[in-house]
């Protein structure tokens, strides 16, 4: 959203909070409210490595100091195809996640020590602490269920874990049913669970939010971190984090990522490519002048990948340890795509689904060019990726997202990235009142209103070097009669605002943006006051 119209946003519920007459600011336990389980994505726990002779625990997943040279002494891994397991290279450690504050430390802040700094390292931080103010306790109401993300979704040890969390949060909660809210992989893991373990989570679950799941996978970015690697911290932090090389060695062993792949019997509205600019060559092996573009979808991309990582290695304890493109985790997936698909939401459990929007999201990827075409396919994992970009949450594709393939009560788009939207104010807003943490929307502990967001719209286009930013919001204020409202003769409380700010720019070019909203305030109704903000933004670069 445009800076101009996100402050007018911020000053509008200002506005209705006075409306309201009361505060907000005071915080309570509410205990009418059904528990919720936070369940994350890929990279979304924190990671201890446990000594098996001495029992001392290290944080691997995340931290700074020593952070590359611990992370592949302690998390490599190597994939066993007779269990479906990921074990670390290291014989004498493994992998724990840690279980305080009732799940909810692994999966709040990755850097707890906060060495890096700012959101970098926030995962479901801003949620819990906004859940907290609605009245939710954590051991009460709110858990966290952190995992090792090496693994497959549907490896049994994860999943057993799961279902004595489920045993747990019920049992503490007073025998009440669980809310869970997943994120990103975190949803085909509850996917797998409930397809797996269907009578277990009839038993104890009352309804499932997804938020940003790649129900169809991530094809632009998963193929990009098999060739090249990936980087959960970006910015000058990646100088003390760990490298993309390092990162990509784990994840070739990784079933969680090949799982994430491009599902292949999807119908794509554009079907996923891995495009190479090739040198062709005679008979006799020789280079030509000629050069063609190579397209191949998901299935013809597996030799591609298979080729390009034939000589990967790595060095581990004096060995060299051959790392290919694995077949063997490949056929895992597979089947664990097939037990996706036909996963089915019980009858009496609500399912919801949030999905982001108005992102480039990676979709294809194409290595080379017409002038730099790529001679051997071993030169992939040295190259750069370009991609084409469709809409989505700019790691998972709208498309794949919104097709969970499931019954729904209801599926929402917001405008958000892939982590961000977990701390964008709009979903806060349709979790609490999916959730029914708003109770009644006539009565709340605390205040003698609520207010109650009834239309959210925003659309942005670019054209001839102007971006334009349009913006509807409407709520409903729900409380007692205010006669100061009614002594408008009937009549509604009109405003108008118009922002113009110049900053300066790249290239000594200044960024000029220009705001416009009204406001428009009924009378109110049988207790009920609506509001309506309309606001357009047009930001330009100048000279």
């Amino acid at each position: 959203m445009a800076v101009l119209l996100e402050d007018i946003v911020k000053s509008v519920e200002h506005l209705l909070n006075l409306i309201g007459k009361k505060s907000q600011e005071q915080s309570y336990v509410d205990p009418t409210l059904d528990p919720v389980l936070l369940v994350p994505g890929i990279a979304g726990s924190i990671l201890n490595s446990v000594d098996d002779k001495t029992g001392k625990k290290e944080r691997v997943w995340v931290r700074i100091l020593g952070a590359d040279h611990e992370f592949r002494n302690k998390l490599w891994s190597r994939f066993d195809p007779a269990t479906g397991s990921t074990v670390t290279l290291n014989a004498d450690s493994h992998i724990e996640v840690p279980e305080d504050r009732y799940g909810l430390y692994a999966i709040d802040t990755l850097d707890p020590d906060m060495v890096i700094g700012g959101d970098c390292v926030y995962y479901f931080h801003d949620m819990i602490v906004e859940f907290l103010k609605w009245g939710y306790k954590e051991g009460t109401t709110l858990f966290g269920f952190g995992y090792d993300f090496r693994q497959s979704n549907r490896f049994e040890g994860t999943l057993e874990r799961l279902a004595s969390k489920l045993e747990s949060v019920y049992t503490a909660s007073g025998g009440r049913k669980i809310n869970i809210i997943s994120h990103s992989m975190g949803g085909l893991l509850i996917k797998c669970f409930m397809s797996l373990h269907s009578e277990i989570f009839e038993k104890y679950v009352k309804s499932w939010i997804a938020i940003a799941a790649p129900f169809r996978g991530a094809p632009g970015y998963i193929t990009s971190a098999f060739l090249n690697g990936t980087s959960f911290v970006q910015g000058w932090e990646q100088n003390f984090f760990i490298s993309k090389w390092s990162m990509q060695q784990l994840l070739i062993e990784c079933p969680s990522i090949y799982e994430l792949m491009a599902c292949l019997d999807f119908k794509w509205e554009h079907v996923p490519l891995l495009e190479i600019w090739k040198q062709k060559r005679d008979s006799n092996g020789n280079a030509t002048d000629t050069v063609m573009l190579e397209s191949y979808p998901p299935a013809e991309a597996i030799p591609i990948f298979m080729e390009a990582l034939s000589a990967n290695k790595v060095s581990y304890d004096g060995d060299d340890i051959s790392m290919p493109f694995n077949t063997d985790i490949l056929k895992w997936a597979n089947e664990t795509r097939k037990l996706l698909s036909s996963a089915e939401v019980p009858d009496q459990i609500k399912f919801y689904n949030i999905y982001g929007t108005n992102n480039n999201t990676p979709h294809s990827v194409c290595y080379g060019s017409a002038e730099t075409p790529v001679a051997d396919l071993h030169q992939l994992p040295n190259l750069v990726a370009r991609y084409i970009y469709v809409d989505g949450d700019g790691t998972v594709p709208t498309e794949s997202s919104k097709a969970d393939g499931l019954r729904a009560v209801a599926r929402v788009g917001v405008p958000g990235d892939h982590r961000g939207i977990l701390c964008d104010r709009h979903v806060f807003r349709i979790l609490k009142h999916w959730l029914k943490a708003d109770h009644d929307p006539l009565y709340n502990p605390i205040n003698d209103y609520v207010i109650i967001p009834t239309a959210f719209d925003i659309e942005s286009l670019k054209t001839e070097g102007l971006q334009v930013t349009r913006l509807k919001e409407e709520w409903e204020i729900i409380g007692e009669e205010n006669r100061d409202c009614n002594k408008r003769d009937g009549k509604p409380f009109v405003s108008e605002i118009d922002i113009i700010s110049c900053v300066g720019g790249d290239n000594n070019k200044s960024l000029k943006e220009e705001a416009h909203a009204s406001i428009v305030i009924q009378p109110q109704n049988n207790g009920k006051t609506h509001v309506e903000l309309n606001a357009v933004s047009i930001s330009a670069a100048t000279a």
